[in-house]
């Protein structure tokens, strides 16, 4: 419905029942062009005095805003007895959490060649030797 017809739709009502409406808007309807003043927050109060401002403590402000070291809760957490991941599971966690690029893949172990001991003792060695070449 526009505003016309809502108007004429009013009048017909009025001029019906009581008689007719006064013309123009109505006081303290709240147009578009009217203004309200903001409100003070709080009883009275205004922002421009300083009366029945608290005055805080330079030291309680400083100990509020003070870091506070959670380190030993934090460890205690840590360690407490949790159940521990196979290394396995360790493991695939980190290689999916790495990087694709060749420059974040750590070098590859290679297995350590453990030197080959001989089979034979020194006593061998000594008793081949009196018998191949002959000396004492």
């Amino acid at each position: 419905m526009s505003a016309s017809l809502l108007r004429r739709g009013l009048e017909l009502l009025e001029a019906r029942g009581r008689g007719k409406a006064p013309p123009g808007p109505q006081a303290g309807s709240g147009g578009p062009r009217t203004r309200r003043r903001k409100a003070a927050k709080g009883p009275g109060r205004s922002k421009a005095t300083i009366k029945g401002r608290v005055v805080k403590s330079a030291i309680e402000e400083y100990h509020k805003k003070k870091a506070v070291s959670h380190l030993r809760e934090n460890l205690q957490y840590m360690t407490s007895g949790r159940c521990v991941a196979d290394k396995a599971v360790t493991q695939q966690i980190l290689t999916q959490n790495r990087g694709r690029k060749s420059k974040d893949r750590p070098p590859e172990k290679k297995a350590k060649k453990k030197p080959e001991g001989t089979v034979f003792t020194e006593e061998d060695f000594r008793k081949f030797e009196r018998e191949y070449f002959g000396t004492l």
